[in-house]
């Protein structure tokens, strides 16, 4: 067994731990509201599911070169903006990939622009969360340290 990640599935944990976290607070802040008994129903077992991975996902860290740990952010400010972040990412891919399954040239081209705009709308958001400090790419060990902050909070939180 390797005691240490390698860099490339360092960041594919950490993909996965900012993706998770913020759909876990989501799905927390959401579940109350839903009503229909069924939904409600897999919205609980939503998120004992996803509980579930960012528990057996978080022991990973210790394992990334010289991870640090430190307290969780108690502004949800980056929340919000991972979240959008997130939102942003999943339009480029979605519109890349659909891209590639379209032979009609009108609806191509449709895709591509609305590509474009994607890529403008993550570009904006990644900017804004590096510039406040939510998202420092250039420093894994703060990387996955908020990431690992953000599974915490993620975990603790009542709903």
């Amino acid at each position: 067994m390797a005691r240490q990640l390698a860099w490339h599935e360092t960041l594919e944990l950490h993909e996965l731990m900012a993706l998770q976290a913020n759909c876990l607070m989501h799905l927390k802040k959401s579940v109350k509201k839903v009503t229909d008994p069924e939904l409600n129903d897999l919205y609980v077992s939503s998120i004992r599911s996803i509980e579930k991975n960012l528990k057996e996902l978080v022991p990973f860290v210790k394992r990334a070169p010289s991870p640090r740990m430190d307290l969780m952010r108690q502004d949800e400010t980056g929340f919000f903006a991972g979240n959008l972040l997130g939102a942003a990412k999943t339009s480029v891919k979605s519109y890349a990939a659909a891209i590639t399954e379209t032979a009609t040239p009108e609806l191509k081209a449709i895709f591509t622009k609305h590509l474009n705009n994607s890529i403008k709308w993550h570009t904006r958001v990644f900017e804004y969360m590096h510039r406040k400090g939510l998202y420092p790419a250039y420093d894994l060990h703060k990387l996955l340290e908020n990431d690992t902050n953000n599974v915490q909070k993620a975990l603790s939180m009542k709903y």
